[in-house]
C-alpha cells in the first residue's frame, strides 16, 4: 500500500434525498478510509465525499419548491451529511460544488485545457436526458427512451457549445489503461472500458447554452460547464484549495457504482491529460442492486432511507448487513427479511453472544496480566489482502470464522464450571481473541469494536447490555 491514500466517493446530486444506494458507496469507503488509517495514520489518509448542486435537474427541482437553486442546496446538501452522521461515516472533507474555491479552479484547469488547444466551437445536435444530465447517442436509448430514466422523454436539443477532442484523447487514455498506468477494476469493467474505447470514440460537448445554474466558461460567460465535467473536478479542487491537503493528488481510490464509469474512467481521464494532471491510480465501479428482487424506485415505494435501517439495526447492525449481503463489485438483492434473519443469527446470536458470555464468566475476575492487541501486531495477511481487495464479504467471513473459533474455546472449556486459578487462566486465553476480533471489525463495526476493546482492557472485565439485541 503506499504511503498516502487518498480515495472519493462520487459526489451527490441535490435533487435526491440520502437513500440506501448512496449509503452503500459511502459505507465502502469509509471502511476502506479506517482501514487505511490504521495503517498509514490518519495524517495520511484523506476521504473525500459532498454534493453536486448545478445543472438543470437541481434548477427544475428547486423550482418545484419555490426555491432559489441556491436556497434548495443549501436545504438538502445538509441532509447527506447528516445521513453520514447517522451511519458513523467520517470523511475527511465534504465538497460542495457552490463553494465558489471549487469554481475557481475548475475554470482555470479548464482554461488550460482550452489554451492547449483541446477544446473547441461547434454545434451539437441530439438526445440529452435531464434525469442523467447527459447526452444520449441514438444507441444508448431503449425504445426511444434512456435505460435509466424510461419515464421521463429525452429531449432532442441543438445549440452551439464546446466540445472536448475526446475522440483524440481517448488513445492516450486507452493507451495509459494498457500501459496499466490506472486501473479499472472489477477485471469485467476494465474489458467493458477498452472494448468500447477500441470501437471509436466521438468528441463530447462540456458546455449548455440554455442552463444558467453553473458555472460559466472561463472564456465564454454565455456557456456554463456542463455539470458533469464541472463535478468531476471536485476531486482535483479539493486537494488545491483545502490547507495541507496538496500532497494527496492523485486519488488512490475512485470509488462509485458502475452506471458512472464512463464519465469517471475515460472522460475524467481525458480531461486530466489535457491539463497535464497525473491521473487516478484505481477506479473501482461497483455493481446495482434491488431491493426484495425488484428495482428501488419511488414509484414502487421501496426506497429505502439509511435513517430506516439504523432505527430498525442501529448503526452497526446496518453497516454490517449492507456489506455482508453480497460480494462488493457484484450485482445484488437486498432483503429486509433477510436482514433480520442474518442480523440474529451473526450479530445477535453470533458476535454479541460470544461478548456477553464472555463477559458473564470474567465478570468481578481481576486479572494479573492482560493482553492489549494494536492492530500492527495483528498477523492477518488473508483479512488484509480482502480489504485491499475491495473484497469486503471475505475480510468480514475472515472475521466470524474467528468469532466461531473464540465460540467453540468457549464451548470446549466450559468457563462456567471453572474457579480461581483455572478460570483465570481460560480468560487470558480467551480474551486475546476477543481482542483481536475487535480490532478487525474496527473499519466495519467502530462503535461496537470500540465498546468491546473497552470492555476487554482489564484488569477487571464488567459484563455490559446486549450489544445486539435480537429481533422479532
Amino acid at each position: 500500500m503506499a504511503k498516502k491514500f487518498y480515495i472519493t466517493t462520487p459526489i451527490y446530486y441535490v435533487n435526491d434525498v440520502p437513500h440506501v444506494g448512496h449509503a452503500y458507496t459511502t459505507l465502502a469507503a469509509d471502511v476502506i478510509a479506517r482501514y487505511c488509517r490504521q495503517k498509514l495514520s490518519k495524517e495520511n489518509v484523506f476521504f473525500l465525499t459532498g454534493t453536486d448542486e448545478h445543472g438543470a435537474n437541481v434548477a427544475q427541482a428547486a423550482a418545484k419548491h419555490g426555491k432559489t437553486p441556491k436556497e434548495y442546496a443549501d436545504e438538502v446538501s445538509p441532509r447527506f451529511q447528516e445521513a453520514w452522521k447517522l451511519l458513523d461515516i467520517e470523511p475527511d472533507y465534504f465538497i460542495r460544488t457552490t463553494d465558489p474555491r471549487h469554481k475557481k479552479i475548475a475554470q482555470e484547469v479548464l482554461q488550460k485545457i482550452y489554451d492547449k488547444g483541446y477544446i473547441y466551437s461547434g454545434d451539437y445536435e441530439g438526445w440529452y436526458c435531464i434525469g442523467c444530465e447527459k447526452f444520449l447517442t441514438e444507441s444508448d436509448l431503449i425504445d426511444g427512451k434512456c435505460p435509466l430514466h424510461p419515464t421521463r422523454e429525452p429531449v432532442y436539443q441543438k445549440e452551439k457549445n464546446y466540445f472536448l477532442k475526446l475522440k483524440e484523447l481517448s488513445q492516450q487514455v486507452l493507451k495509459r489503461i494498457e500501459q496499466g498506468e490506472y486501473h479499472i477494476l472489477p477485471e469485467k469493467r476494465h474489458n467493458e472500458i477498452v472494448t468500447r474505447v477500441k470501437q471509436g470514440v466521438e468528441d463530447i460537448s462540456i458546455s449548455r447554452a440554455g442552463v444558467s445554474w453553473g458555472i460559466p466558461v472561463p472564456w465564454d460567460k454565455t456557456q456554463t460547464i456542463y455539470v458533469w465535467v464541472e463535478a468531476l473536478f471536485n476531486y482535483y479542487t479539493a486537494t488545491q484549495f483545502i490547507e495541507g491537503k496538496q500532497k494527496f493528488w492523485p486519488p488512490n481510490l475512485h470509488l462509485m457504482a458502475k452506471d458512472i464509469l464512463w464519465f469517471h474512467s475515460v472522460i475524467w481521464q481525458a480531461l486530466l491529460i489535457a491539463a497535464g494532471l497525473e491521473l487516478p491510480k484505481t477506479i473501482f465501479a461497483h455493481g446495482f442492486f434491488t431491493i426484495d428482487g425488484q428495482k428501488m424506485s419511488k414509484s414502487l415505494g421501496n426506497v429505502i432511507s439509511p435513517e430506516q435501517l439504523v432505527n430498525t439495526y442501529g448503526v452497526d447492525g446496518t453497516r454490517y448487513l449492507l456489506l455482508s449481503a453480497y460480494q462488493f463489485g457484484s450485482d445484488g438483492d437486498l432483503s429486509l427479511a433477510k436482514f433480520t434473519e442474518r442480523y440474529n443469527a451473526d450479530l445477535a446470536n453470533g458476535l454479541g453472544n460470544l461478548i456477553a458470555r464472555t463477559a458473564k464468566v470474567s465478570s468481578g475476575v481481576t486479572l494479573s496480566k492482560h493482553l492489549n492487541i494494536t492492530f500492527e501486531n495483528v498477523s492477518t495477511d488473508e483479512y488484509k489482502k480482502a480489504l485491499e481487495q475491495y473484497r469486503f464479504q471475505d475480510a468480514l467471513a475472515f472475521i466470524w470464522e474467528k468469532i466461531k473459533f473464540a465460540d467453540k474455546l468457549v464451548d470446549d472449556n466450559e468457563p462456567w464450571k471453572l474457579k480461581g486459578k483455572d478460570l483465570e487462566e481460560f480468560i487470558q486465553r480467551v480474551i486475546p481473541h476477543i481482542q483481536e476480533i475487535a480490532t478487525l471489525l474496527l473499519p466495519f463495526l467502530p462503535q461496537t469494536a470500540e465498546k468491546i476493546l473497552e470492555q476487554f482492557k482489564g484488569p477487571t472485565i464488567v459484563s455490559q447490555p446486549a450489544l445486539f439485541p435480537r429481533i422479532q
